[in-house]
């Protein structure tokens, strides 16, 4: 049995190397589920003891059975519950009692099945909160360690022969994906150092999990298949450790749709949509996203060449022996917004001076030559020392799969140096695959996967600050007024402001016309929606007959809402407009939004989101990518805009974040009007919800 740590944790031990397990419901025929995992330990070797509950037998699949869990020799470290759904919360007590340490459970019948489910599903989570005890599922297909030979899993794909061992850690929400895995990782000569199928996450969630798993020497890096962010505190810690530790994390996530997040009082829960704000909190951890499944074999030993750091530049060399099979690794990058960079005149100068055969534009193309091994080594080792370089793809064709030797050698020989290399072979060539595989080289079947891999990787960010945990129970919308107040404490400049008794005419402003007038409620969120704004007020006659326009307008579309208060500003114009969000995410946390104002705002969903809090440069970052701004940045003689102002904004009011004591779980201005340079942003309007 394979060696551990000393200081792999108790959870580790008791899931991954187990001394002893019992399989209660465990069936003597091995084409039902409840035999599949005694047949799977017996045929991989687990050395461990094999307890199989039956009370309606002496013996299963040959074995002494046992008739209940209580009647064992000893307590397992690790209990299987194959029996159906009306037993498992007697058997996890029964468990509890004895003092196992760890219960995973097949079964499904829980919370997705309705009121009686979701009852089970709570008297779970009773007993593991009262008992300790740790429960993986329900819904769970088991936990495999191909290292000693532990094939606890109902999952018919791991009948599968001579399972290549790894060093990459999986845990999948679904318990069929760690067979799927498991077979294309096989094919790909891609091993595993644990698979666990999660399931419910009742008790035992994906970021806990494989936080546990973080001391084991044998995983030096991790998988996820990921169907939702729940637990995201957790998978927030585990990432962040991680990524402190060097072991990159990968992770696929179902969810790209366009629905939409869950409502909220401002506009930037239904801008930021679900899967935008998960995409935001995987990359900023640190987390390798990937787009396609076939990229989850493929991008690890680049995950692991390009180590997680800031990088100012993400540009890519392409060498090829094929033209048309480079120009399919252009294409697909460029979609992905990753620059491939032409070769330097500096560079192309050495490589003449190194007799490089070939032509050297967007790619250097060696032609045929190329299949020549010192050709295209000396290329290489050229490229890879070229500083207009961050990455380098060799794309290799037919010679790939009739010479592999000639084609690949150069690779392998090239894969010491500090700069990572890529290697995209065109034809299928399984043989030329599984020697870059064996060298560690990062390698692709097809331009999608090769694309998806080194956008991915570059798209990573190192993880910021983390934010203060707050726990908001009723949140209420503060008043306009107010909510400019705690914008004064963030920093967040807002135009000047007025308030004035609603049945007042007011004679004199502390500021010209002309001005706008608009209603101050907390019971009033959206003001237009009821008639509460009156904008281009000229003079005090207008902003008198302004005061009555408001009073009708709420007593004919707001009847009852209490309002008592009118809040006057002068009116001023921007180059442009805004939306700045902030907004604490049920499962990602603290979240910071900039968007296009105005209508634009929810047309063209132009806008960039990150983890709050954020740094003044990550919100120069997030302006670089919000396109509606590229307007203001003085493109073909236009006027600048004050976006230097504007990321101070944005990164004092993603504090937040790190200021629990102001309660705050959203806060939107919008619009924040962008000045010329040098003349700073205003919020004109500002909606708050606070505990």
């Amino acid at each position: 049995m394979t060696s551990m740590n000393s200081t792999t944790s108790d959870l580790c031990k008791a899931l991954l190397y187990p001394g002893s397990v019992a399989l209660v419901g465990a069936s003597d025929d091995t084409k039902k589920t409840g035999g599949r995992p005694q047949q799977f330990l017996r045929r991989a070797g687990f050395a461990g003891k094999v307890y199989p509950i039956n009370p309606n037998r002496a013996q299963v699949q040959g074995e002494q059975a046992w008739p209940s869990l209580a009647a064992l020799p000893e307590v397992p470290d690790q209990v299987f519950v194959l029996s159906p759904t009306d037993t498992v919360v007697d058997t996890v007590r029964e468990c509890a009692r004895l003092g196992v340490k760890l219960v995973t459970v097949l079964a499904s019948g829980f919370s997705e099945t309705g009121p009686e489910g979701a009852a089970r599903e709570a008297e779970l989570r009773t007993i593991a909160r009262e008992t300790g005890i740790r429960i993986l599922g329900p819904s769970s297909l088991g936990v495999v360690n191909p290292s000693n030979g532990l094939m606890l899993t109902a999952n018919a794909a791991f009948a599968e022969p001579d399972m290549p061992t790894g060093k990459v850690f999986v845990a999948s929400h679904s318990g069929s994906m760690i067979g799927a895995l498991v077979s294309r990782g096989k094919a790909r000569g891609v091993g595993f150092a644990g698979l666990v199928s999660v399931g419910s996450e009742v008790d035992l969630s994906v970021g806990e999990i494989c936080a546990a798993t973080l001391d084991d020497p044998h995983i030096e890096g991790y998988v996820l298949f990921l169907e939702s962010l729940h637990h995201g505190d957790k998978l927030q810690a585990f990432a962040r450790e991680a990524a402190q530790r060097g072991k990159p994390v990968v992770a696929y996530k179902l969810g790209r749709s366009s629905a939409a997040a869950e409502m909220s009082a401002t506009h930037t829960g239904a801008l930021a949509g679900e899967d935008d704000i998960a995409d935001a909190f995987l990359k900023d951890l640190g987390v390798v996203r990937v787009d396609m499944l076939e990229t989850l074999f493929e991008v690890m030993p680049l995950a692991q060449k390009l180590p997680l750091a800031p990088r100012a530049t993400k540009r890519v060399g392409v060498v090829t022996t094929t033209g048309g099979g480079a120009a399919m690794v252009v294409d697909q990058l460029g979609i992905r917004d990753v620059t491939v960079e032409m070769v330097s005149p500096e560079t192309l100068a050495q490589l003449q001076a190194a007799d490089i055969p070939g032509t050297a534009g967007r790619v250097l193309d060696l032609t045929l030559a190329g299949t020549k091994y010192e050709v295209m080594k000396k290329a290489l080792d050229i490229l890879l020392e070229a500083p207009e370089f961050d990455l380098v793809v060799a794309v290799v064709g037919s010679s790939a799969r009739f010479q592999p030797d000639l084609a690949v050698k150069p690779i392998i020989d090239s894969a010491g140096h500090d700069k990572p290399l890529v290697a995209m072979l065109v034809p299928d060539a399984p043989h030329a695959l599984a020697q870059l595989t064996q060298a560690q080289i990062p390698c692709f079947r097809t331009p999608e996967a090769c694309a998806d891999a080194i956008a991915a990787v570059f798209a990573r960010r190192v993880p910021g600050a983390r934010a203060q945990p707050v726990q908001i129970q009723h949140p209420h919308a503060l008043k306009e007024s107010d909510a400019y107040a705690l914008l004064d404490t963030l920093k967040v400049p807002h135009a000047a402001a007025a308030t004035f008794p609603i049945g007042s005419s007011p004679a004199q402003l502390p500021f010209d016309y002309p001005v706008v007038a608009k209603v101050c409620s907390a019971d009033i969120q959206h003001k237009t929606e009821v008639g509460g704004v009156v904008l281009g007020i000229q003079n005090a006659a207008q902003l008198g007959e302004a005061f009555a326009t408001l009073r009708r307008n709420l007593q004919e579309r707001a009847p009852g809402i209490a309002c008592d208060e009118v809040l006057v500003q002068p009116m001023r114009k921007g180059l442009t407009e805004v939306l700045v969000g902030y907004r604490v995410d049920v499962d990602a946390g603290p979240i910071i939004m900039l968007a296009a104002g105005g209508i634009w705002a929810e047309v063209m969903k132009d806008r960039s989101i990150r983890l709050a809090p954020v740094t003044v440069d990550v919100a120069r970052t997030m302006i670089d990518e919000v396109k509606m701004l590229k307007t203001v940045t003085g493109l073909r003689g236009t006027k600048k805009g004050d976006l230097e102002a504007l990321a101070h904004t944005i990164a004092n009011l993603s504090q937040l974040a790190v200021r629990p004591e102001l309660q705050v779980s959203e806060a939107e201005v919008n619009p924040l009007m962008v000045m010329p340079e040098g003349e700073g942003v205003l919020a004109v309007d500002a909606l708050i919800l606070q505990g």
